[in-house]
């Protein structure tokens, strides 16, 4: 179940019958398929083409929604704690040669945001045992 987080004038307009939610910025819907809930209609159409290739033996070991870490949470001299800084990309599996792949589903708009471009070099960088793939 996904809540509506609202301020005081957006509640008191809902009430009024004046308030309309707010549109995902880059128009991704969420999608359910089976209890599962995808970010996009594109990742969800992945996931299917994904499974079909795990359940012909082109792929195996495919996972979802798996966090990497790119850097340790810490606590600085003067007590502050810091959390880790991760990635969770949205597939991670292996080809028959045993080759592993970090795939994310990317749509024009969000391959431009430096903080994900930033993130993507980081996982390239600490992870380079895995070729990354944006579909």
């Amino acid at each position: 179940m996904e809540f509506l987080h609202l301020n005081a004038k957006q509640y008191r307009d809902m009430l009024a019958g004046k308030f309309v939610p707010k549109e995902n910025k880059y128009h991704a819907k969420k999608t359910e398929v089976n209890g599962v809930v995808f970010d996009s209609n594109k990742e969800m159409r992945r996931w299917k083409e994904l499974c079909v290739m795990e359940g012909s033996g082109l792929i195996n070991n495919l996972q979802r929604q798996v966090r990497f870490i790119l850097q340790e949470g810490f606590t600085t001299r003067d007590g502050q704690k810091i959390r880790p800084i991760s990635y969770l990309a949205d597939y991670v599996y292996e080809d028959k040669q045993g080759n592993k792949y970090i795939e994310d589903c990317k749509s024009v708009a969000t391959k431009k945001i430096e903080v994900y471009r930033l993130k993507k070099k980081m996982v390239m960088y600490k992870y380079p045992e895995y070729k990354f793939i944006e579909s």
